[in-house]
């Protein structure tokens, strides 16, 4: 669906100070049909590799490709394009309605379909109750809200997202990752930015993560996880006598707890049954996609 090879960009502050490149030869691919998560610290080069991608900004070097599918010039391309920013501006004078059926009219859309469109996802996205207000007495996750059925009233093939989960509360995260999920199993290709990694470990399948600038990981999620070595083994168990082990916590009067590094399970499984241990409970902990990348990788924020 899209593609960067070899991208740059660099900006600079003032006349007299030396540029600064934001973005060092990064390269990824985001394949249909896929729901990918675009994750890096402050400062990484996300939003600029979005407002690149858009044609808001130009790349001092390098390609971007999108698949023939999206069209065959960047009017017809931008037109299958649904674009949220993280820090969209409205019409504060404007109704939710009047804004709506102006972006809708920019896209093509008119008459019923277009109505049918406004009505249908503000409905989904809870804000149908707010489209005849004006804008101005809209809270931050009211905008939200009106700024997503904006983005997807003209039906578009590939949308892309900058922070759409920030200032929505928990519900409204909930919300919104729902939708991505339908839109996504009805074969929209989405690729969303944001700093809530969680958010993005449970619905994304494939994974873009920058660092400085430059590709640090690109891929499908279960292929970052996987390459990561489980982190420790945590065994629950019964015991009749004390058993010399270190960390060895007590849960109550018959259980006990003892957290391990992976390597060393078969060592202390062996030690605990020749003492007649009784082994209730054996889980592997994993590193979560935060720790991951934020820890282990050393990326930091």
């Amino acid at each position: 669906m899209i593609q960067f090879s070899n991208v740059n960009k660099s900006f600079s502050g003032d006349f007299w100070k030396e540029k600064k490149q934001v973005l060092k030869n990064l390269s990824f691919e985001i394949n249909p049909g896929s729901l990918c998560g675009f994750l890096g610290a402050n400062g990484a080069g996300k939003t600029t590799s979005i407002k690149g991608l858009l044609g808001f900004i130009s790349f001092d070097s390098g390609d971007v490709r999108f698949d023939s599918s999206m069209g065959n010039d960047m009017r017809a391309i931008r037109s299958n394009i649904g674009y949220f920013p993280e820090r969209p501006y409205f019409y504060p004078g404007m109704t939710g309605r009047a804004f709506s059926r102006y972006l809708g009219s920019l896209q093509g859309l008119s008459g019923n379909d277009l109505e049918g469109q406004i009505k249908k996802w503000s409905k989904r996205l809870n804000i149908e109750y707010a489209l005849d207000q004006k804008i101005r007495g809209y809270s931050k996750g009211m905008l939200q809200r009106l700024g997503f059925v904006t983005c997807l009233i003209h039906r578009p093939k590939l949308v892309i997202l900058d922070e759409p989960l920030s200032g929505l509360d928990p519900l409204g995260r909930k919300e919104f990752k729902d939708i991505l999920l339908e839109l996504n199993n009805d074969g929209v290709t989405i690729f969303f930015s944001s700093h809530i990694i969680s958010d993005v470990e449970e619905i994304s399948d494939s994974l873009v993560v920058i660092k400085d600038g430059s590709t640090f990981f690109s891929g499908f999620k279960k292929n970052l996880l996987k390459q990561e070595t489980a982190k420790s083994v945590g065994i629950i168990f019964q015991a009749s006598q004390n058993i010399d082990l270190e960390n060895i916590q007590k849960i109550d009067d018959d259980y006990s707890r003892i957290n391990i590094p992976f390597e060393l399970k078969e060592e202390v499984l062996e030690t605990l049954l020749s003492k007649g241990a009784k082994i209730e409970d054996l889980r592997v902990e994993r590193q979560t996609l935060e720790e991951i990348i934020y820890n282990s990788r050393g990326v930091t924020s």
